[in-house]
């Protein structure tokens, strides 16, 4: 069967894996039958809108010096400087030793830091290239490109898991190198790839004029290694999916990455054209995986490489079917873009914060040309003023550019009209996610005062921490009562040991212990009646989290409720029933802000600019602070001051109680 006859017979099946597993959702009851691009779109409608040249792209070409010559001066200025730093650049193998280290220890930062690393230099050379132009990077870059087309795989060793041959799992015999007889496509080969196309699209001709084996190497590499890969197999999980269907963020973002070689690579029409509905179908199955409240299941420290990625991917096709392809006025994909704007809190020194849970870092930097883009693709004026909000904030103009070559081009080109749109932070006033039962409110619709979110839902989401019925605090912008977020990726992250981590359990989250336990992971493990009641001068939201414990606890009722007292004050009440008392109950708070036991009763939290107290009943629950080990980096980046972990016993062995805290300004 020739390549070809091997796509359109796969569409097929991908078609049906579509039909199956929407329906099979549907049954469920979670989410709705979609498939917002191959039911709006035919085959042969596409075969009919697909450019046949390069008219879609919208950047000067290389030999354009006018047009490069008017990108912003300082812009221009610091990354021509920035790629001089690499000039006669000795570019370093990724030794197979290297690979080795993850399947030997676990440590995956080694091949992946080595990969971005490598990648960001080649970037900064093509980059000064391009808005100088007189060829002083060419012969770096030619080196670069060779480099890779050395490499045998592109990719993560974490996605070793992939191969045919399997991983067999840590510190096991016989442990996976890259095969050149089975290549496979993950997050970086595809980030890779997509950085190598264009660079084939901009610098062919020149590559030409210096030898053609450049450009025919560098293609042969990117066809072998990334396009027959896709076109040839389904057995990748982010094409299909897997437990029928599902999805996560890899779906849009390797099949953008797929996408941009597709439209700038494939001569032959056929398979560019089946290759791109393939790209649809798969997709589409990623739209379906979506809540119809758009919220992200990773968390906001993921949308850019989710909902981000899947407007990158519809904006691409869009441009490359001329327009035709295009349901940016779904509300569906209007709610996945709002969705960075609802969970948005303040903004502190060192990026902005939002309603981290799952694998996401309080504080993040988004991407404000993505945003503002996405914004005016859906004609959205909040999203549109977010991301002016954030490109002013960030002196766009001034600075290079980073990012993915396909993300700078973007930002240089395609930012129109952002100066004249009103630069405004998201403040909403209070909001709820459905789907997913994440609630926000805050005092007002500014930063002064209280603003809380919580969350029911259940522990089989996306990139899951055990933190069903969790909340964060924050007053006048600045962080009281956290979640955490997520240390340094290991080979322990996406194992069975990944709940041995103290950011991934409900201990280290705004939660109870129960008879000694914590919230167990799985979809079975969940809230329920979550409700948000709000009002003018009061919001309250509320959760029964019971069944996010073992059968162990003892647990028959735990009913959080959360009461925002607008301009006063912010109440946490418990309302627990057990069937019995077999080990100690405790509720858990953590702070990043420093807190001493005031008196009996009385907690005092003191933040850079306020003071708060945490109140409660003495005769009830007893106080203690203990430091929590925050030497992992990536906690320490959000968290410099560190953080304490507040735990309030319960002094009583009743099988119910109903127990309230406050957290208000001292009078």
């Amino acid at each position: 069967m020739t390549i070809d006859g091997g796509i359109k017979n796969g569409i097929v099946r991908l078609l049906v894996v579509l039909v199956v597993s929407t329906t099979m959702t549907l049954r469920a009851g979670a989410l709705e039958k979609r498939n917002l691009l191959t039911n709006t779109y035919s085959r042969k409608f596409i075969n009919l809108s697909v450019s046949a040249d390069y008219s879609w792209i919208g950047y000067p070409a290389y030999n354009n010096r006018k047009a490069w010559a008017e990108v912003p001066e300082s812009i221009r200025k610091k990354t021509i400087s920035n790629g001089e730093r690499y000039l006669d650049y000795r570019w370093p193998a990724t030794t197979a030793t290297m690979y080795l280290e993850f399947t030997r220890t676990g440590n995956r930062a080694v091949v992946d830091q080595a990969i971005s690393t490598r990648l960001g230099i080649l970037r900064a050379l093509v980059k000064a290239e391009l808005m100088e132009g007189e060829g002083r990077f060419m012969d770096d870059i030619i080196n670069g490109v060779f480099s890779f087309c050395e490499q045998t795989y592109w990719g993560m060793s974490a996605t070793f898991y992939m191969y045919k041959t399997g991983f067999r799992g840590l510190d096991q015999p016989n442990t996976v190198l890259p095969d050149l007889d089975d290549p496979i496509v993950d997050l970086f080969a595809g980030d890779t790839a997509a950085d190598l196309a264009w660079i084939w699209y901009f610098f062919h001709d020149e590559f030409d004029r210096i030898s053609p084996v450049i450009s025919k190497r560098l293609k042969s590499e990117l066809r072998r290694k990334v396009l027959d890969p896709f076109y040839e197999r389904y057995d990748f999980w982010w094409i299909t999916g897997w437990d029928e269907g599902n999805v996560n963020n890899w779906n849009p973002w390797c099949n953008f990455n797929i996408l941009t070689c597709i439209a700038l690579l494939e001569d032959d029409p056929e398979k560019k054209r089946t290759g791109i509905y393939k790209t649809m179908a798969s997709v589409d199955l990623f739209i379906n995986s979506y809540p119809n409240d758009g919220a992200c299941d990773e968390g906001p420290g993921y949308w850019a490489v989710a909902g981000g990625k899947l407007f990158d991917y519809l904006n691409l096709l869009k441009k490359i079917t001329d327009g035709h392809a295009d349901i940016f006025n779904a509300e569906i994909i209007k709610n996945i873009g709002r969705y960075i704007c609802r969970v948005y809190i303040s903004k502190s020194d060192g990026g902005y914060f939002y309603v981290n849970y799952s694998d996401s870092p309080a504080k993040i930097k988004q991407d404000s040309g993505l945003i503002y883009r996405f914004g005016c693709a859906i004609e959205d004026s909040m999203m549109m003023s977010f991301g002016a909000f954030l490109l002013a904030d960030s002196k766009y103009g001034e600075e290079e550019i980073q990012g993915r070559l396909g993300e700078v081009l973007e930002s240089l080109f395609n930012l129109k009209g952002w100066q004249d749109c009103p630069a405004l932070e998201p403040m909403i006033r209070d909001f709820y996610f459905p789907d997913r039962e994440i609630a926000i409110a805050r005092d007002q619709a500014a930063s002064p005062g209280f603003y809380f979110a919580a969350k029911g839902g259940h522990n089989g989401e996306g990139h899951n921490h055990n933190d069903v019925g969790s909340f964060m605090l924050f007053f006048n912008g600045a962080p009281v009562l956290v979640d955490a977020g997520v240390g340094t990726y290991t080979g322990d992250t996406f194992s069975t040991n990944r709940y041995n981590i103290w950011t991934m359990q409900s201990n280290y989250h705004n939660l109870p212990v129960v008879n000694g336990y914590g919230q167990k992971a799985g979809a079975n493990f969940k809230a329920r009646n979550s409700k948000l009641r709000p009002g003018k001068s009061e919001v309250s939201f509320s959760t029964d989290i019971a069944r996010a414990y073992p059968l162990e606890a003892r647990l028959d009722r735990w009913l959080r409720t959360y009461t925002l007292k607008r301009g006063k004050s912010f109440v946490i009440r418990d309302q627990y029933q057990m069937t019995e008392r077999v080990g100690e109950t405790a509720l858990h708070f953590m702070t990043p802000v420093q807190c001493r036991i005031l008196k009996p009763g009385v907690l005092q939290m003191n933040g850079d600019s306020f003071i708060l107290h945490l109140i409660f009943d003495p005769k009830i629950l007893s106080a203690a602070i203990e430091p929590v080990d925050t030497d992992d980096q990536k906690i320490r980046n959000v968290w410099n001051g560190g953080l304490s972990r507040i735990i309030l016993a319960v002094r009583n062995r009743k099988l119910s109680n109903d127990i309230s805290i406050s957290v208000t300004e001292p009078k």
